[in-house]
């Protein structure tokens, strides 16, 4: 009789362990990361944090923020300027925990101590702090990477960035809304400008490119992907080299005084720099840029920052239009650039920041330089 009544309890607990390991089952998932890892995670996935450049950007436009428990220390800066849409449009954002500093140098005894939990940690450029596998042993909560792509050769990636986050946190619709929307934008952009000929292409140029940092005007992007969307010719771009190994550069001056382009674009980022080593200033006082054609007949036009805290995707749109209007105008005369910017981000990050960016940059983004 013992032996009936000890079997019958073990058979009992088998079926107890069983079903609980069903629910426990049936309560999670396996997504799999950019870097081919299969994560388990929660089935319903309601509080997360974003680690690294850009990643709480993604999140905004998959109208995520809700979901967010805690910031990196860039969220609680306080800055003379801050080109972020998402960040603008956010301000609540700067009254979450902090969990670590910027750029992915997290840190794992503030994520544990949180109030609120992640159960999720997204992560843009992985090989920034810790490695993803070390950081959720140490803190026990799946890491999901993300490679945050941009929006020229990588243009890819940002979208399987896009699509990963929103089958984690349930936003798989508005992921392929705001795929199709950039989709649609680059098209149209194209099409205004495919049957533009290669002698009617005014030469370019955009220097004073943020990169980890404020710079001047020798810092550019050879495959400035604005200029890519509306065929322009681009002075850095090199045809001979691959579009992929063509990333930031800081070209010789030399080099600019030989291209000498028709026209000049300044990335507003420049104006973080000291006053006398940003790229306004070097075009009115040093004499060698005081030579180019462009800066002689007053062809120098403001554009958004490029990047800040990575690549601004909303922002590269709204140039690209800008960027369009200026070199092709009867191509683009029905376009008011600021309207436009300000369509682009309420579509991202639901409000229209334009004029509030524009406001910290004395009211210069998309504007001809005064002589």
């Amino acid at each position: 009789m013992k032996k009936i009544i000890l079997f019958f309890l073990i058979f009992c607990l088998f079926l107890q362990c069983k079903k609980e390991s069903k629910i426990t089952n049936d309560q999670m998932k396996v997504i799999k990361d950019a870097l081919g890892r299969n994560v388990e995670i929660p089935v319903e996935v309601n509080q997360v944090i974003c680690s690294g450049s850009g990643c709480l950007r993604l999140l905004s436009y998959l109208q995520g923020l809700d979901k967010v428990v805690a910031v990196d220390s860039i969220e609680k800066k306080e800055n003379q300027f801050d080109a972020r849409p998402y960040a603008l449009a956010n301000p609540q954002l700067k009254n979450l925990p902090l969990f670590g500093e910027f750029r992915g140098l997290d840190n794992p005894e503030l994520i544990i101590s949180l109030d609120k939990q992640p159960q999720v940690i997204f992560k843009t450029y992985s090989t920034s702090g810790y490695d993803p596998e070390e950081l959720q042993n140490k803190t026990g909560i799946p890491v999901i990477v993300l490679n945050y792509g941009d929006l020229g050769a990588n243009r890819d990636s940002f979208f399987q960035a896009l699509t990963i986050m929103a089958k984690v946190i349930d936003r798989k619709q508005r992921a392929l809304e705001v795929i199709h929307f950039f989709k649609k934008e680059m098209e149209e952009l194209r099409q205004r400008t495919a049957d533009i000929s290669e002698q009617n292409k005014k030469s370019c140029y955009i220097g004073g490119i943020a990169y980890r940092g404020p710079h001047g005007m020798q810092s550019t992007e050879p495959a400035y992907p604005p200029f890519k969307m509306i065929n322009a010719n681009n002075v850095a771009f090199n045809p001979q080299k691959a579009i992929k190994e063509q990333v930031h550069a800081d070209i010789a001056k030399e080099s600019l005084l030989k291209w000498d382009p028709q026209i000049l674009f300044i990335d507003l980022s420049t104006l973080q720099s000291d006053i006398k080593v940003n790229a306004l200033y070097e075009l009115r006082n040093d004499p060698v840029y005081q030579q180019l054609t462009a800066v002689q007949r007053g062809e120098i036009y403001y554009l958004l920052p490029y990047n800040w805290y990575t690549r601004n995707f909303g922002s590269i749109l709204a140039n690209a239009w800008y960027i369009g209007k200026v070199l092709y105008p009867e191509k683009f005369g029905d376009l008011d650039p600021a309207e436009k910017a300000d369509q682009i981000y309420t579509f991202l990050v639901g409000k229209a920041v334009f004029q509030e960016m524009n406001q910290q940059f004395q009211q210069q983004v998309f504007t001809k330089a005064k002589k």
